[in-house]
């Protein structure tokens, strides 16, 4: 094996647009990645013409005019506009809450009307803290109710909250909801953001422009017995970046940190169009499964859906993460917070390593900010 600039673990969007600019400045770089196939979690398998999100629904936004013309210059995005639709007990909900998802929930008509009701509901929940002596919600219950009501906390909320994180709302902590999206206009566009779409082709078009002329290696392990790269990557390169699990890089020598995972059952379907949108929450407890993505409104619109007599939709099931499985979500609180600090602090230490991305940072990111974070390093 040739002696590289940079080995980069790990060829999800933090990995992979390193190794872009790693190249853009003449460096070389060996990215590999122990799953089968290149670009992390945005990677789409291809069934029936239709590109699958394998690892979840991907939908890039930004209000950065600087990524936005960076993404576009290596793939065309399309309009794709998210606006997700909330189920519960068989009628549909328009999400984020807007004037649509108040009018059909209290049959308000103007924005003072719903702001009226809104502010009834909040102030039933602020006298109920101060009738208990509390002046801060002391749990996410108490914190969404605070910001949106009981109405919409027990149906679009609560239920969906519980099954995401495996926990009662009332075991959750404030701060998960810092705010809530409320939109006094019949707007259903979730972002605020001013770009927004999905890479025309699929999200691999992406990450193979960003790793053209990179050597990658798929199906490798950093931390496989049998190639034991884990101890002996000087001899391959002057530094490393690590995009993998901030506490198995330190033999989880300070314990483990907690993630939630998602399990997906994925069906291809004989009807072009199953549900009519590429994602729909379903906010009841008693349905097991937290969201159905239908892949092909991604990338396909009007007629275009229609064309393709097949169509492609998942499941989700949220559940607590194991070794084995895939880590998707860190659990912010404050056991887990303080673990990972501890980290970050061996992590500062460690010579010739740069660490980035989800996993490493122990921190939820949107793919825009991960390409912003790799955008804004000066020296390569």
């Amino acid at each position: 094996m040739k002696h590289y600039d940079y080995l980069i673990v790990g060829s999800g969007l933090f990995g992979a647009t390193f190794a872009y600019r790693a190249r853009q400045a003449g460096k070389s770089s060996l990215v590999i990645d122990k799953r089968k196939q290149l670009g992390g979690n945005v990677y789409c398998k291809q069934i029936e013409g239709i590109n699958v999100h394998q690892y979840g629904a991907h939908i890039f936004h930004t209000n950065s005019k600087m990524v936005w013309d960076f993404v576009n210059s290596l793939v065309p995005f399309n309009r794709y506009t998210n606006s997700p639709v909330a189920c519960w007990q068989g009628h549909y909900y328009n999400l984020p809450f807007n004037m649509n998802t108040f009018y059909e929930i209290f049959g308000t008509r103007t924005p003072a009307e719903a702001q009226a009701k809104l502010e009834e509901e909040k102030a039933a929940m602020r006298q109920k803290l101060l009738s208990e002596g509390v002046s801060e919600p002391r749990n996410l219950e108490e914190q969404a109710q605070l910001l949106i009501g009981k109405t919409i906390y027990e149906r679009l909320i609560k239920g969906y909250t519980e099954k995401q994180w495996g926990r009662k709302c009332t075991e959750l902590p404030a701060f998960i909801i810092k705010r809530l999206p409320v939109r006094l206009v019949f707007d259903n566009n979730y972002f605020n953001d001013n770009y927004q779409g999905i890479p025309i082709g699929g999200y691999n078009k992406l990450i193979n422009a960003l790793l053209e002329g990179v050597d990658t290696l798929t199906d490798t392990d950093f931390f496989d017995a049998d190639e034991p790269l884990r101890g002996s990557w000087r001899e391959h390169a002057s530094k490393l970046v690590y995009t993998g699990q901030l506490d198995e890089y330190f033999d989880y020598k300070l314990g483990k940190l907690s993630f939630r995972t998602v399990r997906f059952e994925t069906e291809t379907l004989d009807e072009p169009n199953h549900q009519g949108n590429a994602v729909i929450n379903y906010t009841e407890a008693s349905v097991p499964y937290t969201r159905i993505i239908e892949h092909k409104h991604f990338e396909s619109f009007g007629q275009a859906v229609y064309d393709n007599p097949k169509t492609v939709i998942s499941r989700e099931y949220s559940t607590e993460w194991k070794p084995g499985m895939e880590p998707f979500y860190p659990v912010n609180d404050d056991e887990n917070n303080k673990l990972a600090d501890s980290y970050r602090e061996l992590a500062k230490q460690e010579k010739d390593v740069i660490f980035g991305g989800r996993l490493a940072d122990y921190k939820y990111y949107d793919m825009a900010p991960v390409i912003e974070k790799v955008l804004g390093i000066d020296r390569f």
